[in-house]
């Protein structure tokens, strides 16, 4: 007994089962996301050409245990435990992750993990994806690091806010501002203490093609040198003892914008050798880091020192000098403009007086000429200090100011007895050998002789101290 049946519908359903077969893994494929498939108990079965393409690696490499590896160092903790939370809930999980590529760079991906259960409830197989979001993290970070600037900037107080003045000195300084303000040249600003350097580079930041970017202020000599290259570069997580995760430095910070580095002069030799290779190669490295960042940023420095004068004492770099003085600025200092004294006092009292709520309607021309008289050792900040304490203690609405505040400054010409002034040039010598030349600071030599930097700076100035020769000391 034989039979024989017709099976050919059967044979095109089964063909055509795997026609379709073959264009949903062709289309799973293609599809321009990480796809990934596991059996129940978390093996890999299966991963799409997209995302091997992007790994650079084959089937064999991703089903070995080693393929972890592709996932940032950082992220795996983090990965494994949502992963693992969800293969022992049954549920659904998602999760952000970097993804090394095969060009040995990272991207952002938002990983997601969804169960396949039978009529039983029991699971069957893990679906995996992985979509790029590195566009999305960027606009994310680029907010992030706008809100710190921003932040920064609120929470920082001018010393004034629009430049006084109408003396030629002044005028002139103005107009090689505006002349190298549209450029993207290097700036120099030198002038001593309280002279309004940080101002100027304001001024030049507001009107140059990068004003809607952030403009950042660091003060090199208020950070310590073990932290300054942290402060300008960025940290990764584990860099040193208290690097608890990763921090960016303010050259990240100002991406697009402007760095202003005041007293530059006070950098450590190591930051030196960073920063130029900032203003050569337009690119650094976090600390404890090996990935290479590129700095799109315009930097402005400032000082008070000679830098000159520390190149020949071998505390700065005469490469770093060159690249720094490419626009050089030199402010004057407030005795060369007294002519702007009456301007600026004028200005400073409307300023304070609505700020302690007081009404001064005339100002004294006998205390006018006191200003005027006066050489300003500590310029515009110290002038500033003078009529807010003024404005503080009157009760008057008429300005005046005790003649004593403005009676002590340092003669050049030797009005303090020679004993005294020896003294004094020892006091100081030893703080700055005490503080290996630094000045400002809690180790500084200033804090050792509990005055203001400035006024420090005005006394080594006064008695020609060469505060260099102390570096290294």
């Amino acid at each position: 007994m034989g039979a024989v049946t017709d099976i050919t519908n059967h044979r095109q359903a089964e063909g055509k089962i795997r026609e379709q077969e073959i264009e949903l893994r062709q289309i799973l494929d293609l599809t321009p996301n990480h796809l990934y498939v596991f059996g129940p108990d978390g093996g890999l079965l299966y991963v799409n050409q997209f995302a091997l393409a992007y790994l650079g690696a084959d089937l064999a490499e991703m089903v070995a245990p080693s393929r972890i590896n592709f996932i940032h160092p950082d992220d795996r903790p983090g990965y494994l435990a949502e992963r693992e939370k969800g293969l022992l809930a049954g549920k659904s999980y998602e999760f952000e992750l970097r993804i090394l590529r095969r060009d040995g760079t990272y991207r952002w991906f938002l990983g997601r993990g969804n169960p396949l259960k039978d009529e039983q409830g029991r699971i069957t197989r893990w679906y995996n994806t992985a979509t790029d979001i590195e566009d999305r993290k960027r606009a994310e970070e680029e907010i992030r690091k706008e809100n710190i600037a921003l932040r920064e900037e609120l929470g920082k107080t001018s010393m004034f806010e629009e430049v006084i003045g109408t003396s030629s000195a002044l005028q002139m300084v103005l107009a090689r501002a505006a002349k190298v303000a549209p450029t993207d040249s290097t700036v120099l600003i030198m002038g001593e203490t309280g002279t309004g350097k940080e101002l100027i580079a304001r001024a030049i930041h507001k009107r140059s093609k990068r004003s809607e970017r952030p403009f950042i202020s660091v003060n090199c000599a208020a950070v310590p040198s073990s932290l300054i290259m942290s402060e300008l570069f960025g940290h990764e997580k584990g860099a040193f003892t208290g690097a608890v995760q990763r921090r960016l430095g303010r050259f990240e910070l100002a991406e697009g914008g402007t760095i202003f580095l005041d007293e530059v002069g006070d950098l450590p030799m190591e930051t030196q050798i960073a920063l130029l290779r900032v203003l050569q190669e337009r690119e650094f490295e976090r600390v404890g880091g090996t990935e290479v960042l590129r700095a799109d940023v315009r930097v402005i420095s400032a000082t008070n020192r000679d830098l000159q004068a520390a190149i020949a004492d071998g505390a700065f770099r005469s490469d770093l000098y060159y690249r720094l003085n490419v626009f050089p600025i030199k402010l004057p200092p407030l005795r060369e403009r007294k002519e702007d004294v009456p301007l600026l006092v004028n200005y400073f009292v409307d300023r304070y007086a609505t700020r302690a709520g007081k009404k001064i309607k005339h100002i004294q021309k006998k205390a006018l000429d006191v200003l005027q008289e006066y050489s300003w050792p500590g310029n515009i900040r110290e002038l500033q200090n003078v009529i807010e304490r003024s404005l503080i203690i009157g009760e008057a609405n008429e300005f005046s100011i005790d003649k004593s505040w403005v009676a002590n400054e340092p003669q050049p010409s030797g009005a303090a007895p020679a004993d005294q002034k020896t003294n004094e040039r020892k006091r100081i010598e030893a703080a700055l050998a005490q503080s290996n030349g630094k000045i400002a600071g809690a180790s500084g030599a200033a804090a050792k002789l509990g005055m203001p930097p400035s006024t420090l700076e005005s006394r080594i100035r006064s008695l020609k101290i060469n505060k260099f020769q102390f570096k290294g000391v």
